[in-house]
């Protein structure tokens, strides 16, 4: 054989070799990463009174689809309140989220505390809950933040939960919206005419999660 056809086929098998080993390499995503929401509360962001699977993060997953990351951050029974008497502040979760670089943080937490031994500090509820919200502000994915309005809490309550005080909380959750430019959820307005979907008078059931979810879904993503 001819150097000249030796060579020729060097380069044909070199050219073969080459061009199935782009083929099969593997190719960068070319898909965004998914949006991360951090869903931030208390027994009603973890799902108590749901059916397993079913609290409204995950439910709110499945709305959003894959173009988003849902996780749920909820602790029950903690307060927004520092001096609660079971600050949300000190619990993992709180660290989780921050760690989790939300795009999209929503925080639902009051609930807890109207109980009297709570709201006995409710002087200091503005401010902790504007310290919460610039402990998120200032994470470097600079997520946007969302506060609730508390879920209704039908008469006459109960664990020392009380609807009065869910009012005054909501003045004060509206005013530092207002001051801090944040953008509100109102759960209250979604639930209250329907009560039957808080069975416990506290804690909405899989109908009323789904709610929650759908006003959640609608707040963030405009649909």
């Amino acid at each position: 054989m001819k150097a000249s056809t030796k060579l020729l086929l060097l380069f044909v098998v070199l050219g073969f070799s080459f061009a199935r080993a782009e083929a099969e390499s593997p190719k960068p995503s070319s898909s965004p990463a998914p949006v991360r929401v951090a869903c931030v509360g208390d027994s009603i962001t973890v799902g108590v009174g749901a059916e397993l699977g079913k609290s409204y993060p995950s439910q709110l997953q499945a709305l959003l689809g894959n173009g988003w990351q849902v996780k749920n951050f909820g602790s029950s029974g903690r307060t927004l309140l520092r001096n609660g008497d079971h600050p949300y502040w000190k619990e993992r979760v709180f660290h989780d989220a921050q760690e989790f670089r939300p795009d999209v943080v929503v925080i639902m937490l009051g609930t807890n505390d109207t109980k009297p031994q709570n709201w006995q500090f409710h002087e200091q509820f503005h401010d902790d809950y504007r310290d919460l919200v610039k402990t998120f502000r200032a994470l470097p994915s600079k997520p946007r933040i969302y506060v609730c309005r508390p879920c209704p809490v039908p008469e006459p309550g109960n664990y020392g939960i009380n609807e009065a005080n869910v009012q005054r909380e909501i003045a004060i959750i509206d005013a530092l919206a207002r001051e801090e430019g944040l953008e509100v959820i109102d759960m209250h307005a979604a639930l209250e005419p329907h009560p039957e979907l808080l069975p416990d008078r506290v804690h909405p059931n899989t109908a009323g999660a789904t709610l929650m979810a759908q006003t959640v879904a609608k707040a963030i993503s405009g649909k």
